[in-house]
C-alpha cells in the first residue's frame, strides 16, 4: 500500500491512524519500528512529521497465530455483529490460557466461534479481549473482533466516559451504611502476592466503587449488593467489600468459608450490566446479563435499577 502526504505537520503514526482506521495507533507504531512503513524507501519513527510529497509505503504482515487451539466451548451470546461480541461468561471459566489452564478457555472458545475472523492488534491472531472477568465471577464481557473496534473500547475502558459497569454481589454481613462510594488505592498485598489490598498512597492505584443495598436476609446476615466501578482494579470490590468488614460469599481469597458460600457454591459476583458507545457506529449500547439461579434467594425480594439505554 502507498500512501501521498498533502497536508503536512502531523506526527507520522498520527497521520496514519487518520488514513487506516483499520489499524490501531499501537499496531501502527509497532509497525514503523519493524520498518514495515517506510517514508521515503527510508526508515522512520512514529513521532517523525510528515511533509507534502512524502511517499509512505505501507506493508502490513500476516498476523501470527496464537498459540492456543480453537475449542468448541459453549458461549451464551447477548450480541454480535461484524466488530464485537458479547457474552455472558460463566462463573468458572477462564478468560485467558495460563499455566495451569492450558485450554478449556474463553480464548479458546472464541479462536473456535470466530473462525479467523479476529483483532490483529501487536501482530498476533487473537480474539481482542479488551477487559477481563476473574475466573469466578460471571456475567458481561465484550469482545472486539477487528483492530478499529479493540482500539475504541480499549480507549472507552481507559477513559470511562462512555463506558460504566455494574455488577450484583452478595455479602456475608450487611454493609453499613446503606449506601457509599469506598475510595482508596488499591496494590498488591505486601506478603501474599496473589492478593490485592488496600494500600496507603501514593502506593498502588485509585479505586472508586459506589454500592448500594439492594435487598438483606437477616436470618444469615447476607445483602444483595449493586456495586458501580469508577475505576477497573484487579478484585477491585471483592478488596473493597472486604475493607467494609463484609467480604463477598464465596469468595476463595478474601473471605472465609460458610454456610451460605456452601450453599451457593461460587463466588458471589455478577458483571450484571455493561454500557458503552458502539466503537463503528458511536450508537449507545447496554447489555444485561441475565442474574445467575444462585442470586435468586436475594434477588426476588430485589428492586433492581431500569436500564438507562433502550435498544
Amino acid at each position: 500500500m502507498e500512501i501521498h502526504v498533502d497536508a503536512p505537520g502531523a506526527r507520522l503514526d498520527a497521520f496514519l491512524a487518520g488514513c487506516l482506521p483499520e489499524l490501531s495507533r499501537s499496531r501502527i507504531q509497532a509497525l514503523i519500528r519493524e520498518q514495515f512503513i517506510i517514508v521515503n524507501g527510508q526508515p522512520a519513527k512514529p513521532r517523525d512529521a510528515v511533509k507534502i510529497g512524502d511517499r509512505i509505503d505501507i506493508a502490513v504482515p500476516e498476523a501470527v497465530p496464537l498459540d492456543a487451539e480453537p475449542q468448541d466451548i459453549p458461549l451464551e451470546i447477548l450480541f454480535e455483529d461484524d466488530d464485537l461480541i458479547v457474552l455472558n461468561k460463566t462463573a468458572g471459566l477462564v478468560v485467558h490460557p495460563a499455566p495451569g489452564n492450558p485450554d478449556g478457555t474463553l480464548v479458546n472458545a472464541l479462536l473456535h466461534h470466530c473462525r479467523g475472523k479476529l483483532s490483529g492488534i501487536g501482530g498476533v491472531e487473537r480474539p481482542g479481549i479488551v477487559h477481563r472477568l476473574d475466573k469466578d465471577t460471571s456475567g458481561c464481557l465484550v469482545v472486539a473482533k477487528s483492530d478499529a473496534a479493540h482500539q475504541s473500547l480499549v480507549t472507552q475502558f481507559s477513559e470511562r466516559h462512555t463506558m460504566e459497569k455494574w455488577y450484583l454481589a452478595v455479602t456475608q454481613g450487611i454493609p453499613k451504611p446503606a449506601h457509599d462510594t469506598v475510595f482508596t488505592h488499591i496494590g498488591r498485598h505486601p506478603v501474599n502476592r496473589k492478593k490485592m489490598a488496600v494500600v496507603n498512597p501514593p502506593g498502588g492505584k485509585t479505586a472508586i466503587t459506589d454500592y448500594q443495598i439492594l435487598a438483606t436476609d437477616p436470618a444469615s446476615l447476607t445483602a444483595l449488593v449493586l456495586c458501580h466501578l469508577h475505576t477497573g482494579r484487579t478484585h477491585q470490590i471483592r478488596v473493597h467489600m472486604h475493607h467494609k468488614g463484609t467480604p463477598l460469599v464465596g469468595d476463595p481469597i478474601y473471605g472465609k468459608p460458610n454456610a451460605v458460600s456452601q450453599q451457593t457454591g461460587r463466588l458471589m459476583l455478577h458483571a450484571w450490566r455493561l454500557s458503552f458507545h458502539h466503537p463503528i457506529s458511536g450508537h449507545p449500547q447496554q447489555f444485561e446479563a441475565p442474574i445467575p439461579i444462585e442470586f435468586e434467594p436475594w434477588a426476588t425480594s430485589a428492586t433492581l435499577p431500569a436500564a438507562s439505554i433502550h435498544r
